[in-house]
């Protein structure tokens, strides 16, 4: 637990099901103000929020499509009006589809990008500005992916986003350190949340993916969350500018692993 983190005011996008949902779920556990962002499946938002106060925190739920800009500002303002404050910004929300690259039509690129990179720019911008007339040192945190740094064929738009999520992220923290506003970037790997559940069932497909994750397990969305307050919470008052892998080591080129190669 995370003492300070207690009536501090977070927005995450995205957080009616999958990692936004245990990041918001935990935050309540910190007894944190919670601004949930869905895009059209509210009927878990509700759960969430009396889950969020039985462990002593408040929440609400506000409807919006991160790729449109009076919704991102909407979000702000809810936060403000609600909550009297914005400390933390979480740009979770997300969005992918399989196309082979030379099949992939302008429109299902838009709408990753626009998603993915747009959102979180939009998010990022928001907060900033209302941190910097407020005078808060907050904090900013986008979930990224593996595929920053790990090409995934089929992907690309995704993977485009998640690259462009991560210089985003750098140079915000390099431009907004001297106003003590951080941001950093949460990198999941293979985590067991609603878009994989499909792909998780099958138990031939699971044990492909857990051959990736030197670990040899799947994530669980709890741990992405214990990631995320730790990043907004004191405890990481020196840390600014990183992409922070929880992927069980799926980046350290787990074909190598034992020697092979």
């Amino acid at each position: 637990m995370y003492q300070d983190l207690q009536g501090q005011t977070v927005v995450i996008t995205g957080a009616a099901t999958g990692l936004g949902e245990a990041m918001a779920r935990r935050f309540g556990q910190e007894k944190a103000n919670v601004v949930i962002n869905y895009y059209s499946n509210n009927q878990n938002v509700q759960p969430i929020i009396e889950e969020i106060k039985l462990q002593g925190g408040q929440a609400i739920g506000v409807q919006g499509d991160v790729s449109k800009e009076e919704d991102v500002k909407k979000l702000v303002q809810a936060a403000h009006k609600h909550f009297g404050s914005l400390d933390i910004m979480i740009n979770n929300a997300g969005i992918e589809n399989e196309v082979p690259s030379e099949k992939l039509s302008l429109a299902d690129w838009k709408r990753v990008i626009d998603v993915n990179l747009t959102g979180a720019f939009l998010g990022c911008r928001e907060a900033v500005e209302y941190m910097l007339e407020h005078h808060i040192k907050g904090r900013i945190i986008n979930i990224s992916s593996v595929h920053e740094v790990i090409p995934w064929p089929h992907f690309l738009h995704y993977a485009a986003s998640k690259g462009g999520v991560k210089m985003m992220t750098e140079t915000l923290a390099l431009e907004f350190a001297p106003k003590g506003i951080r941001v950093n970037s949460i990198a999941p790997g293979a985590i067991n949340t609603p878009i994989n559940a499909v792909k998780f069932a099958n138990p031939v497909l699971r044990a492909s993916v857990e051959d990736l994750v030197p670990l040899g397990y799947i994530g669980k969305p709890e741990e992405i969350a214990a990631a995320a307050v730790w990043l907004s919470s004191s405890e990481s008052s020196y840390v600014t500018g990183i992409t922070l892998f929880a992927d069980g080591g799926m980046t350290k080129y787990p074909s190598f692993q034992g020697g092979r190669g």
